[in-house]
C-alpha cells in the first residue's frame, strides 16, 4: 500500500512539488493538502483532482480530517520545525524541505522528538539524487585519484533582475549560504565521506545587489584529515552560468575528478558529467553514469516512503542533516565575524 501523505505548503516551490514531483512516485498517495491561502489551495486541489474534503487551511485541521502516515513539508523555512513537531506529535513520519531550519539549535528539537517517538524524519537534500555525484561518491570510496590534496567548487548564477517588491528570494535569510550553499555543503559531505571541522567565509555586498543578505560568498572549508576545500558562490555573476550543483574539481596524487550536475530544470540529468584525468598532460576521459529510478526530489521521496514502510533509514535523516546544517551555520557566523568558525554539531 502506498504511504498516505499530507502535503503542507503549496505556494511557489511547494506548488511545483505538488504538481511535478510527488505524482511521479507511486509509493506515496496524497490524501490531504494544506495551505493558508485559499486561492493557492484551490488551484492545487483542482490541478490534482482531489476532493474538496482533502483541502485544509492548517496542518491541525488536516491531521484531524484524514487518515495519513506521513507529512511532507514544503512551507517557508521558518515554519519547518514547528510543523515537523506538530506532525511528529501526531504520530506521523516527516519529510521536510531544506534548509531543515536556520539554526541547529532549532533543528535538533525535531530530531530528538522523532528519535523519542521512533518516527522517520528526513530532509530533502535533492541534489544527492543525481547520477554524477553518485558516481563520484563511488570513485572516491575506491580511491580513484589517490590521496586527496584539494577540492574546489564554483557556483555562478545571475539572479538580480526581478522586482524587489514581488520577488521573495531577495528576502530569503542569507540566500547565498542558507539557500544555495547548503546544497553544496551536503554534497561535499556525501561524495567525500568526510565531515567539516571549521570554515572561514567572506561575503561581499555589491551596491547593485537587491538581496537583503549576502548574495556572494567565498569560503575555505577544512574537512576531517586536514583537506581544504575552496568554495566560491554567487547569485550576481555575469560569468558563464554553472549548473545548480556547481562545478567541482577534486584533486589527488593519482589524478583529478571533475564533475557537474543538475543543469536546467529539475530532474534533467543530461547535463550531468564526470571526467577523470590522470596527469596534467592527459585528456580528461568521461566516466559512464548510471541510470537512477528516480532523480531529484522524487529520489528522496521514494527513499522516504521505503524508510517509512520498514526499509533502511534515510541517508539524509534529520540527525545526519544536522552536520550539513552546522556547516551552513558556521559559514554564516564566519561571514559575520570575519574569523574562522568551528563546525559545532549538537547531540
Amino acid at each position: 500500500m502506498p504511504v498516505r501523505i499530507i502535503h503542507v505548503g503549496l505556494g511557489g516551490w511547494g506548488g511545483n512539488w505538488a504538481r511535478t514531483a510527488i505524482p511521479e512516485v507511486s509509493e506515496v498517495e496524497v490524501v490531504g493538502i494544506v495551505d493558508p491561502v485559499p486561492a493557492t489551495l484551490e488551484a492545487v486541489r483542482t490541478d490534482l483532482g482531489l476532493p474538496t474534503a482533502a483541502a485544509f487551511a492548517s496542518l491541525g485541521e488536516a491531521l484531524a480530517g484524514v487518515e495519513a502516515d506521513a507529512v511532507v513539508i514544503t512551507a517557508p523555512a521558518v515554519t519547518h520545525v514547528p510543523l515537523a513537531l506538530e506532525a511528529l506529535d501526531a504520530g506521523k513520519h516527516v519529510l521536510v524541505e531544506k534548509p531543515f531550519a536556520n539554526t541547529t539549535a532549532e533543528a535538533v528539537t525535531a530530531v530528538r522528538r522523532a528519535e523519542e517517538l521512533g518516527l522517520v524524519l528526513q530532509v530533502s537534500q535533492n541534489y544527492r539524487w543525481y547520477p554524477a555525484p553518485r558516481v563520484v561518491q563511488d570513485l572516491l570510496a575506491e580511491d580513484a585519484v589517490g590521496e586527496l590534496s584539494a577540492i574546489s567548487i564554483d557556483f555562478r548564477q545571475w539572479d538580480n533582475d526581478a522586482d524587489v517588491a514581488t520577488y521573495p528570494h531577495y528576502r530569503f535569510p542569507h540566500a547565498m549560504i542558507n539557500d544555495m550553499a547548503i546544497h553544496h555543503f551536503d554534497l561535499l559531505r556525501m561524495v567525500t565521506g568526510r565531515e567539516a571541522v571549521r570554515v572561514y567565509a567572506r561575503a561581499t555586498y555589491p551596491s547593485y545587489s537587491k538581496y537583503q543578505d549576502e548574495a556572494v560568498a567565498s569560503m575555505l572549508i577544512e574537512l576531517e584529515g586536514g583537506l581544504v576545500v575552496s568554495y566560491r558562490g554567487s547569485w550576481l555573476s555575469r560569468a558563464p552560468r554553472t549548473a545548480w550543483a556547481g562545478e567541482w574539481s577534486i584533486q589527488g596524487d593519482e589524478g583529478e575528478l571533475w564533475f557537474t550536475s543538475r543543469s536546467g530544470e529539475p530532474n534533467a540529468v543530461a547535463g550531468d558529467r564526470v571526467t577523470l584525468r590522470r596527469t596534467q598532460d592527459d585528456e580528461a576521459e568521461p566516466v559512464a553514469l548510471r541510470t537512477l529510478p528516480h532523480t531529484d526530489r522524487q529520489g528522496g521521496l521514494q527513499a522516504f516512503a521505503r524508510s517509512v514502510t520498514g526499509g533502511p533509514a534515510p541517508e539524509t535523516s534529520g540527525r545526519d542533516n544536522l552536520r550539513s546544517l552546522a556547516l551552513m551555520e558556521a559559514a554564516t557566523r564566519s561571514a559575520a565575524s570575519g574569523q574562522p568558525e568551528d563546525v559545532v554539531v549538537p547531540s
